[in-house]
């Protein structure tokens, strides 16, 4: 985080670290995570894709450094998050912040693209019908312009290595691996 911070990106800062490195404090970031921002103000989509594919891209163009493990999904030599998707963004009143970096690692960006489309595309939408509908509409919106503002064929091309890297994830249940499929096959037929 400090050495993207270096770079200009927004993290956290890093306040304090353990003298055996387990134990970290940051900074306090005051605000709503992205899909809160969406919640409250749903007219907002289109702004808040171009947000998460801007912060995906000024990640990328960043020099990965050596400290940083390969990507368990792909080949590269850009840093990935691996999780940079709504929930992992705090918009705050300096703009947004980008927080959850266990992940991060060395690889094709792309595969970091697919993998934030996928998780936002997969994710179940709890509520009744309407709610379900109208949330729907606009995580469609959001995926949709997220999406294209990216290569869709080189994103498409690591969808299916990345949701078998995702399936393998322990937290996932049965469902929620099942639903990472449809949405490969559902990108699969867009194309």
């Amino acid at each position: 985080m400090n050495y993207l911070a270096g770079h200009g990106y927004p993290v956290p800062a890093v306040e304090d670290i353990s003298d055996d490195g387990c134990d970290l404090v940051m900074q306090r970031i005051d605000g709503r995570s992205m899909v809160q921002q969406l919640g409250r103000a749903p007219w907002s989509v289109y702004r808040q894709a171009d947000t998460l594919a801007r912060l995906h891209q000024q990640l990328h163009e960043i020099p990965a450094p050596d400290f940083l493990p390969s990507a368990p999904v792909s080949e590269g030599s850009s840093i990935l998050h691996l999780d940079l998707h709504p929930l992992n963004v705090i918009i705050s009143s300096s703009g947004p912040v980008v927080i959850d970096w266990t992940s991060a690692c060395v690889g094709n960006p792309d595969a970091d693209v697919a993998l934030a489309w996928l998780l936002m595309s997969a994710g179940n939408i709890p509520g009744g019908r309407l709610r379900s509908r109208l949330l729907g509409a606009g995580r469609s919106l959001l995926t949709t312009r997220f999406f294209s503002q990216f290569d869709p064929p080189a994103i498409i091309a690591q969808l299916e290595a990345v949701a078998s890297w995702k399936a393998t994830d322990e937290n996932l249940g049965t469902d929620e691996v099942a639903l990472l499929w449809r949405a490969v096959e559902r990108a699969r037929l867009v194309t």
